[in-house]
């Protein structure tokens, strides 16, 4: 009786251990399906910092939205969640931060990305390019 309980807790052991691997730590043994185990993902949130100074980030003219791009005006309002911003109803994904606060009447340039995943649990994701105020 004992043996059974010995194998069990072995077993379990074996699977609590595996468990604690890091992300960057590979497996002793191929997966069963015989394909590469996924160690780590790509961040989520693309980077919406510029490469380059944008004047629109300063109160500059607004420049005409790329492919796919949207225009939106309005006054931002704070989300339920600590620094999430929504400008109607799209959660606005980067930018000027001195710029976009709630309360700000602001012009907003940039693109629905309503796959995004966020911590915030309002409004469609809208990565901004170019902020003025209103």
């Amino acid at each position: 009786m004992k043996t059974p309980r010995t194998v069990l807790v072995a077993l379990l052991a074996g699977v609590a251990l595996t468990a604690c691997a890091g992300p960057g730590d590979e497996p002793a043994s191929p997966s069963p399906t015989g394909a590469a185990p996924v160690t780590s993902q790509p961040d989520p949130v693309p980077s919406v910092t510029p490469s380059r100074p944008n004047p629109t980030w300063k109160g500059g003219p607004s420049t005409p939205p790329g492919v796919g791009g949207t225009t939106i005006t309005g006054t931002i309002r704070a989300g339920v969640e600590p620094n999430c911003l929504l400008l109607d109803n799209h959660l606005l994904v980067g930018g000027p931060r001195d710029l976009l606060k709630a309360g700000a009447k602001v012009e907003v340039t940039g693109r629905p990305e309503p796959g995004m995943m966020t911590t915030c649990q309002q409004g469609t994701p809208f990565v901004v390019e170019s902020a003025r105020p209103a």
